[in-house]
């Protein structure tokens, strides 16, 4: 086998573990359908194994596939019997022709494409004759002595190792290789190729967002010329870009997608804009970022079905009243992360206060201000053993592999609070411990962000909400002044599209005033009632008042005062308190924590 250095981590492997004498039977699994860039050529992986790995040492490579059957990738030595070999596809007759030339001949490698069909995973009673003389065909090759000494390899190609017979994934004679998703330095190779125009910084940053892309997607995005624009969609966008704000631009786009149908985004600007050069347009930058975005989303909805919920948010922090101290905050983490100063960005956030202070509202404004995909767990917990740490797992994975992403746990005191396992036989202890595991892993700094939200921090795992998991605990408090209260009035107002001739301070003695301590919810409930009364009119001040009046909040204020006392307790820092907890001591808050709890500290 070649022995250059520049080889991908996983051939390097494979390589050193044969020359080694640890195996001549191999498993390759993980992103077996990729491109593999080496020497400025692309590749399949097996077409890399047989012309480029494989080919300096071995005479003979035969590719085999339950489909297309035999093909050789090389042939110096002739063998009796190999142009008939050529006409059989069935795997009964072919493996026995495959071992014949492993055991008679040397310097052979043998790669099984699509190795899951031919010995397919399943219980051994319900197997044809057919898989089941395949999985004992495989297995006697591994333990053959024979083999061992010749210089031959098998290496099988399958994406996933469970879909693979488990006798031959458990023998110890056979060596699995893992293909990981492109890392930093492949993709930036990659990149580099497809793109040369692009400086360096902007190549830089195509290899941050290309993050868990597979290099087959990044070439598709990249090099768009080789097969035009598919996307009829994507086609009519790009040449409404084009047309800018011309007349009927929508039903021109509409029509000229039609006629460019299979050209590429350079000839379809030559044609529609010839005077919007390339440079002029910035070489399609923004398009390839959108496309890069939108392929992100469809693995992550693709690996992680039913699992997650996307956040769709079409609203930002102009929209959010008060709390100007905490989106201050908020708005710098979003800086940081867009910037890719990761030294400065916590791994996670903690947000905490009773409900209806907006917490869920902000986390999808904060999303929308970063630019980042977030998402939201939904129920992965299934009353299957082991299934609910297989999904947590295959989230944890996809999350990983993107990064640039957010990740909302709402309810997260419901859902990783009870740690101790009890009656579920140590699911949830093992979940909590893997949760953990992943939010403390550094390498997600500034690429995986948690947000978990809760109103009852005190039920939340302690350690999980320890410094270098939720680095900053942000406390949502209900308005605690009339200037507060305004703050939240107006942006209602603006969000819901109410019309108001009420004024700040003016009318402050008969509305925010009588206000305070209502959360943003039920202030949000009573700006919609007076729009109810005003019928969809201008909203004055007496429409406020008889609102006012009229509205009910429902609240037990013991347990809302106990919430609030323990988002103050668990902020990080003062600055983001209001004036009435902000200067109250650690000994005043304590004791009326404690008289509260042995009140309400046991009810949900």
């Amino acid at each position: 086998m070649t022995t250059v250095q520049t080889l991908p981590a996983w051939a390097e492997e494979l390589r050193r573990r044969y020359v080694q004498g640890e195996a001549s039977q191999f498993v390759l699994h993980g992103n077996v359908h990729d491109l593999v860039l080496y020497d400025g050529e692309f590749y399949g992986v097996s077409e890399f194994l047989g012309r480029v790995l494989l080919a300096p040492s071995k005479d003979l490579i035969l590719q085999y596939n339950l489909s297309s059957g035999v093909r050789f990738a090389k042939r110096k030595t002739d063998v009796a019997g190999l142009d008939e070999l050529l006409l059989q596809k069935g795997a009964e007759k072919v493996l026995p022709a495959l071992e014949q030339v492993l055991l008679t001949r040397d310097r052979v490698a043998v790669i099984l494409e699509y190795a899951e069909m031919i010995v397919p995973a399943g219980d051994a009673n319900f197997s044809s004759d057919a898989d089941r003389q395949s999985v004992i065909a495989l297995h006697r090759w591994s333990m053959s002595s024979m083999l061992e000494r010749s210089d031959n390899v098998v290496i099988l190609i399958a994406e996933n190792l469970s879909e693979l017979n488990p006798k031959l994934v458990s023998n110890p004679r056979m060596a699995a290789v893992k293909i990981e998703m492109p890392n930093a330095a492949e993709r930036k190779r990659l990149i580099e190729k497809l793109v040369p125009k692009f400086d360096a910084q902007w190549q830089e940053k195509l290899t941050t967002a290309t993050a868990g892309l597979k290099g087959v997607q990044i070439k598709a995005i990249l090099e768009p010329a080789t097969g035009g624009t598919v996307d009829p969609a994507e086609r009519e966008s790009f040449i409404v870009g084009l047309l800018g704000g011309a007349p009927n631009a929508k039903e021109r786009a509409a029509k000229l997608a039609d006629l460019t149908k299979g050209m590429s985004q350079d000839e379809i600007r030559a044609l529609v804009a010839p005077e919007r050069s390339t440079a002029a347009v910035d070489d399609g930058r923004d398009e390839i970022l959108r496309l890069i975005f939108k392929r992100k989303r469809e693995i992550i909805e693709r690996e992680c079905f039913g699992l997650i919920e996307f956040v769709e948010s079409s609203h930002d922090f102009s929209v959010v009243g008060g709390i100007d101290e905490v989106k201050d905050e908020l708005l710098a983490i979003a800086g940081h992360i867009r910037e890719g100063r990761t030294a400065r960005c916590p791994m996670g956030l903690l947000f905490t206060g009773p409900m209806g202070t907006g917490k869920t509202y902000v986390a999808e404004a904060f999303a929308n201000e970063t630019g980042l995909t977030a998402i939201k767990f939904k129920n992965f917990r299934s009353k299957w053993v082991g299934a609910t740490e297989g999904n947590l797992e295959r989230i944890l994975t996809v999350v990983q592999a993107i990064g640039q992403v957010i990740l909302i746990i709402d309810e997260g005191d419901r859902a990783f609070g009870n740690g101790d396992g009890d009656g579920d036989g140590g699911t949830g202890s093992r979940v909590i411990g893997r949760i953990k595991e992943f939010m403390s892993d550094t390498r997600n700094r500034g690429r995986v962000l948690f947000i978990l939200m809760t109103n009852r921090p005190d039920k939340l795992d302690v350690d999980i909400k320890r410094a270098g998991r939720l680095d900053r605990k942000i406390p949502f408090l209900y308005p605690q002044e009339p200037e507060a209260v305004e703050a939240v009035l107006v942006a209602q107002f603006k969000k819901n599209r109410i019309q108001t001739t009420v004024e700040f301070p003016r009318d402050r003695e008969t509305t925010s005033a009588k206000l305070v301590g209502y959360s943003n919810a039920e202030l949000e409930a009573v700006a919609l009632l007076a729009n109810d009364y005003a019928q969809g009119e201008i909203v004055g001040s007496e429409q406020m008042v008889n609102a006012i009046h009229d509205y009910l909040p429902s609240r037990d204020v013991e347990m809302l005062e106990y919430m609030e006392l323990l988002a103050v307790f668990e902020a990080s820092n003062r600055r983001m308190l209001p004036k009435k907890y902000a200067e109250m001591s650690a000994d005043e808050l304590q004791h009326r924590m404690m008289v509260l709890k042995s009140t309400v500290g046991n009810r949900r």
